[in-house]
């Protein structure tokens, strides 16, 4: 039987990238899988016919990460379609780039709302449908513990608050037998930094391995951390990058 048998998965931001890759594996293994969406509702529909060709279960939600109330109805859409809620993957992202200088108040607040407010309400949210054996995983960045380049404050801001709140959330929901941990990707092959784009062979220097990660791989960590392998592992910060921030 597969190792996620019976388990449901709320995937946020899966319409495309990391967020697709992370759908289709805990798919793959066994997990009926909801994914929320903005505007991509194109992506995501492949991506739920791609998990039912291999006979899944899923289903897109459109939600705005930056909308709470939305945030809220997508985690209680997928209990409620499934059956329950085990695995929630706060995934959805924007990657602003700019110098300090040049970021307006607004772009602050639209990014600290879909990186951290949305990710504290999903899981909030989750929490009330889950019960020991739940599991919570973020997707940081790597950007979180080191910046090599200028123009990511506000990335990196906003994705570094993930591991405070993951280790403050492991303490509160570990008693319950609940896991909440942090996966923070390196420079990742998806259409948000694609290993041809501009400023590819910059990150590629820096990355020990010499070449960008996939999505596939990223998607593989969390499934470790949503899947029977992950039952003692809480409060981490897994970085997958290569060794760049080695």
């Amino acid at each position: 039987m597969p190792e996620l048998a019976g388990r449901v998965a709320l995937v946020t931001g899966g319409s495309r990238g990391i967020g697709a890759a992370v759908a289709v594996r805990l798919a793959e293994l066994g997990a009926d899988v909801a994914i929320t969406y903005v505007t991509a509702k194109d992506h995501a529909d492949e991506v739920v016919e791609r998990i039912a060709d291999h006979g899944g279960r899923a289903v897109a939600i459109e939600a705005d990460s930056t909308d709470a109330d939305a945030v809220v109805r997508s985690v209680d859409r997928t209990a409620a379609e499934f059956g329950g809620l085990h695995i929630l993957v706060n995934n959805a992202g924007v990657f602003p780039f700019g110098l300090i200088d040049d970021t307006p108040l607004a772009e602050v607040d639209r990014t600290l709302a879909i990186h951290a407010r949305a990710t504290y309400v999903a899981s909030q949210a989750a929490l009330r449908h889950m019960s020991a054996g739940g599991r919570i995983v973020s997707i940081g960045s790597n950007l979180a513990e080191h910046v090599p380049f200028p123009g990511v404050a506000l990335y990196a801001m906003t994705k570094s608050a993930l591991t405070g709140f993951t280790k403050g959330l492991a303490r509160d929901v570990g008693p319950r037998g609940i896991t909440a941990n942090v996966v923070h990707p390196g420079s990742t092959d998806t259409d948000m930094n694609p290993a041809d784009g501009d400023g590819a062979d910059g990150q590629r220097a820096l990355i020990p391995l010499g070449h960008y990660g996939e999505a596939t791989d990223i998607a593989n960590t969390v499934a470790f951390l949503a899947g029977p392998g992950g039952r003692f592992v809480n409060g981490a910060s897994i970085t997958v990058d290569g060794g760049t921030n080695a």
